[in-house]
């Protein structure tokens, strides 16, 4: 990328950013309108201490106007008190409105997440994601929560401070007011570095939660291999590379810290001196001075905040940043809204010269054709890579063909409302992924209004009604995350139950019966004969026996349809179909009867 185009990238970037944080300041209007009035008030209440100093001394005391010493006790105590009442109100309104803005962040992104197309997932991790959701969401609080009150109080307590102290010693004020525009220059500059600082830091923590994510979900295999040391070596260098980037920003921040401090004691000095030399000559009155030292701490304690309170604010910008990038990218609904509607499905499914990569020169599919006529059933065999599950996902609409065309109904999947032809879509996964919920939840994922005798119905037609009454709560049992507490046959039966459930024109079946034993799996067939009955299904399966029934086979090999035929006229080919089936026919054969023999299994 030539400098030229980042330098037209990132002030797009930057303008998006900032319209992102007017428009979280907008919906929040009106809780932010009465924030700043509360403020207004509390900074107010502030100043009545500096100019009852100045008036106990130049006039209760020098006067000896004793009888006004209580009433000016009372008044300062009044400040006082609404100061704290204010203050108490503030940050219960701010605050609770910065959760709500927080809130709805969160819910912003992760709608706008999960409907984001198939290959964005494939290619970012999850523990990114939910960085994204949840952690660059927290930082808008101080956009729209005390953070900005805070800052736009600062900047109005120190523009009064100023008026007043210009009015009481101009010449002092002027010296000093050059030692706070020196130090706003190096808060701009020190603004600027850090920004990227906390963008990076984004990123790391997002990279690190989303390793640590995936060793959380795969610990049997770190555990079965052996391997804790290195996923604990592989998350101490994200962590230290995490802790590497906190160190510059720490490092940047006290720099402006300790810079405020160094100008708060040049203010100090000239105050001694300056102001020593106006008392003397007689510019100056003792409560002048006192009122005059007030209004500097009132002046100086906003600066020192708003450089925290920056710092804050740029690394929510930072956050942002990293959240519009994601907000930027098309979801699937903004897809669908150019597109036709799909009204009935009769589930005609129709590949034509079908070409798809999912790398630039590593082709998967080339040059497929077929047709998969409504009602009728399609299995898939072929060696392990030959692109059977790659079919199955042109299929169901989560890959698009890199050339050719796939059509339902006769119609191009790529011009009807992927919502529509996905409500129709059935499926169980090789993957057998369950919920954290209860086994009744998970059977009625798809269709949430589901009557209990209906989640018993489709249970016992996928054969697990049996297991499931054994459990002591039966369909209120907790399954776990993903299923862990359920074994992979019984979660595979449960998947089954909820395609059942959903009853739909296609269905896809990927590996369905894998995690089944012989006896269950004679069973399930029999389920699946009457629920494929009017549906159109595509069937990938590693037993060659289990597909005698459909309609055609269709036989990949390295992407290319070789054969496709019925089992009878596959097998009289004498061809590819052959060589799996007799393979695949020969090891079952040694693996029982000869189980001592050494025996490469076939590829399928």
């Amino acid at each position: 990328m030539s400098a030229a185009s980042k330098s037209e990238k990132k002030p797009k970037k930057m303008s998006a950013t900032w319209r992102e944080a007017r428009q979280l300041m907008w919906t929040h209007r009106k809780k932010l309108a009465f924030g700043f009035f509360l403020m207004v008030i509390n900074r107010l209440s502030g100043f009545v201490l500096p100019y009852g100093s100045k008036y106990l001394i130049d006039t209760v005391l020098a006067e000896n106007q004793l009888d006004m010493l209580w009433p000016l006790a009372l008044a300062v105590g009044g400040a006082t008190i609404l100061g704290a009442i204010t203050n108490f109100s503030l940050s219960q309104i701010i605050s609770v409105t910065a959760q709500a803005a927080i809130m709805d962040m969160r819910r912003r992104v992760q709608a706008h997440v999960t409907r984001l197309p198939v290959s964005y997932f494939d290619g970012t991790k999850s523990g990114v994601l939910i960085s994204r959701i949840m952690t660059d969401a927290e930082g808008i609080r101080n956009l729209v929560g005390t953070g900005i009150v805070q800052l736009v109080g600062g900047l109005f307590t120190a523009t009064i401070a100023l008026i007043a102290l210009f009015y009481i010693n101009w010449v002092l004020t002027s010296a000093t007011l050059g030692f706070l525009l020196l130090f706003g220059v190096g808060m701009a500059a020190a603004f600027k570095r850090l920004r990227p600082l906390f963008r990076e830091r984004g990123e790391i923590n997002s990279q690190v939660t989303g390793r640590l994510n995936e060793t959380l979900n795969g610990i049997r295999i770190v555990k079965a291999y052996g391997v804790e040391a290195r996923e604990q070596s592989v998350f101490a260098m994200g962590v230290d590379e995490l802790f590497q980037n906190v160190k510059k920003s720490i490092t940047g921040v006290a720099a402006i810290s300790t810079f405020a401090g160094i100008v708060i004691g040049v203010v100090g000095i000239l105050m001694i001196t300056v102001g020593g030399n106006s008392i003397a000559s007689g510019t100056m009155t003792m409560g002048d001075f006192v009122m005059y030292i007030f209004l500097v701490g009132l002046l100086a304690a906003p600066i020192v905040q708003m450089a925290s309170i920056g710092t804050q604010v740029s690394e929510a910008f930072a956050g942002l940043d990293r959240i519009r990038e994601l907000m930027d990218m098309e979801t699937e609904d903004e897809e669908d809204e150019r597109k036709a509607t799909l009204l009935n499905v009769n589930g005609d499914i129709r590949l034509e010269n079908v070409h798809f990569s999912y790398e630039e020169d590593v082709p998967v599919l080339r040059g497929v054709s077929l047709n998969a006529p409504a009602g009728s059933t399609t299995a898939l065999v072929g060696s392990s890579g030959s692109g059977k599950s790659t079919l199955v996902s042109l299929v169901m609409a989560f890959n698009r063909p890199d050339s050719g065309h796939l059509l339902i109904d006769g119609q191009n999947i790529d011009e009807v409302k992927l919502t529509d032809f996905r409500s129709h879509l059935g499926v169980v996964m090789q993957e057998n992924f369950l919920f954290d919920g209860t086994v009744a939840d998970n059977i009625r994922f798809a269709r949430p209004d589901a009557s209990p005798e209906e989640v018993e119905r489709v249970a016992k037609l996928a054969h697990c009604h049996l297991f499931i009454s054994d459990f002591p709560d039966k369909y209120d049992t907790v399954v776990g995350e993903r299923g862990v507490k359920l074994s992979g046959g019984q979660r595979q039966r449960i998947a089954i139950a909820r395609a059942i459930l959903a009853d739909p024109r296609i269905l896809i079946l990927d590996e369905a019966t894998s995690s089944l034993d012989s006896e269950s799996e004679a069973l399930i067939q029999a389920g699946f004969a009457s629920l494929r009955k009017g549906r159109t299904t595509f069937v990938i399966a590693h037993r060659l026996s289990t597909i005698r029934s459909a309609d055609q086979i269709v036989v990949l090999e390295e992407g290319e349809v070789v054969e496709c035929g019925t089992h009878a006229e596959l097998m009289l080919q004498e061809g590819r179909y052959k060589d799996l089936h007799d393979q695949q026919y020969a090891w079952e054969e040694n693996l029982f009867v000869n189980p001592g023999e050494d025996y490469t299994p076939p590829n399928t």
